[in-house]
């Protein structure tokens, strides 16, 4: 199959995801258990997708400034910090460890 017609059914079925979101009754989305499901479903998808985007290089796992970033910034919201502080303290210390030479 041609890349773009991959592209294009992805983005078909996230199109109808999104849109029978919409269908669901309000009833459903009014049960707390849903909301915490919603809620624990959010932040695991969010988990997974830094952990990959700071320790995956293509095909493999490597270990960089990008992984030593997201250490700091963990260690930053351990201790509550505010969100720009965290972005900050990551910022810094992959900004650090490649001045240091960890590319």
């Amino acid at each position: 199959m041609n890349m773009w017609l991959w592209i294009l059914l992805v983005a078909a079925v996230a199109y109808a995801t999104k849109l029978l979101g919409y269908l669901v009754p309000a009833k459903v989305l009014a049960n707390p258990r849903m909301s915490r499901v919603a809620g624990t479903l959010t932040i695991g998808l969010l988990a997974s997708l830094t952990v990959v985007n700071a320790a995956a290089a293509g095909t493999g796992v490597v270990i960089d400034a990008r992984l030593g970033a997201l250490v700091a910034a963990a260690i930053a919201l351990w201790f509550k910090a505010p969100f720009l502080v965290v972005v900050l303290a990551g910022a810094a210390a992959a900004a650090g460890l490649r001045l240091l030479g960890w590319a």
